[in-house]
């Protein structure tokens, strides 16, 4: 599919860009208390959920209003740009109804797990002329971004390989894993953007295996929890990632890309910087155990880069495609596991 040009138009004035925040679940919550309180230029106008306990905790903490509806939160004559964080299955009615109300938009990843919606929302959005970012903060976090930096600026020449290493403290509840949409759609579609992001390559072809090592309670929840993805790149560049749902010392994030001039690459975060060496050897304190201490500069500095980003003319750092994108690899590695062969991006996305 081709996708019609972003246009760059709802550009908010240089004052504080007031929020509609859709969705008042963990991660609702999280991003309208640091639109509320963190974000410098942004304000939080009015929360909106169907669970309406939810909207209603959220809006006492930070003194704003509820919604009665999804229409009354986005055409609300008080905000300018929607963060759409509610489940999956919603996103695309609620970009839809954004778009029409000519808000910029904020999205939470993914979009949809249903390619047909991905680009109904993505045409309502150009159609309208909104702008839109997606919601792949590790793009924000600034050791990934750095390797990324390095890549675009050439200091590690051409890139030959990209490994990437996502692995979680442990698994979500099994609820959750029925509902996920998958690991590859959950999990590592996360590691799908960052392979494009790093690299500055689209996919083309993705070859997938998947394995049940955690918990057998996910595979009889028809999924898996250990998983090794080789994407081979445009620019002819070779991508390898690595899942797991549960590594006993903690969160471990890494990416590395090598290249002919040298790497790059970024390390986990540990609880504080130490070492104690003696003479039994090297210790050092945890690795960090929780997303939100990992990323939390990294989401801090996506919502800064989305209010330059509807304030100026420059391009979405996390556009429509690249919200798109991750889904069709997902939907190719997903083939690819249970076909056992390679499968080309032009076999999904035709």
């Amino acid at each position: 599919m081709t996708l019609p040009l972003e246009s760059k138009a709802n550009v908010v004035p240089d004052t504080p860009v007031r929020f509609a925040v859709l969705g008042c679940g963990r991660i609702g919550k999280m991003h309208a208390e640091m639109l509320a309180r963190q974000v410098p230029g942004a304000s939080v106008s009015v929360v909106f959920d169907v669970v309406e306990a939810a909207a209603q905790a959220v809006a006492g903490d930070l003194g704003v209003r509820v919604a009665s509806s999804l229409d009354d939160a986005v055409n609300a004559e008080d905000v300018d740009a929607v963060a759409i964080c509610t489940s999956t299955d919603t996103h695309v009615d609620a970009m839809v109804a954004a778009s029409a109300a000519g808000r910029a938009i904020f999205c939470e990843k993914p979009i949809s797990l249903d390619l047909a919606e991905v680009d109904r929302g993505l045409n309502a959005v150009a159609d309208a002329g909104v702008k839109l970012q997606i919601g792949f903060n590790r793009r924000f976090d600034p050791s990934h971004k750095a390797v990324a930096d390095a890549v675009q600026h050439g200091a590690v020449g051409d890139v030959h390989l990209c490994s990437i290493t996502s692995r979680d403290p442990g698994p979500p509840p099994i609820e959750y894993i029925r509902v996920s949409g998958g690991m590859f759609n959950d999990m590592t579609i996360h590691d799908f953007d960052m392979a494009r992001y790093v690299t500055g390559s689209d996919v083309v072809e993705v070859y997938a295996r998947g394995a049940v090592r955690v918990d057998p309670a996910i595979g009889e929840a028809g999924d898996i929890d250990t998983g090794v993805v080789l994407l081979t790149h445009a620019n002819g560049a070779l991508t390898t990632i690595d899942n797991s749902r549960r590594a006993a010392y903690g969160y471990d994030q890494r990416v590395e890309a090598f290249g002919n001039l040298g790497k790059a690459a970024s390390d986990n975060y540990h609880d504080f910087n130490s070492v104690l060496a003696t003479e039994a050897g090297y210790r050092r304190p945890p690795l960090q155990n929780f997303f939100l201490e990992r990323y939390g500069q990294s989401y801090l500095d996506q919502w800064a880069a989305f209010l330059d980003y509807v304030r100026s003319d420059v391009a979405s750092p996390a556009s429509g495609a690249d919200g798109r994108a991750p889904l069709v690899i997902a939907q190719a590695a997903q083939r690819s596991m249970t076909e056992n062969r390679p499968v080309r991006i032009a076999e999904i996305d035709n």
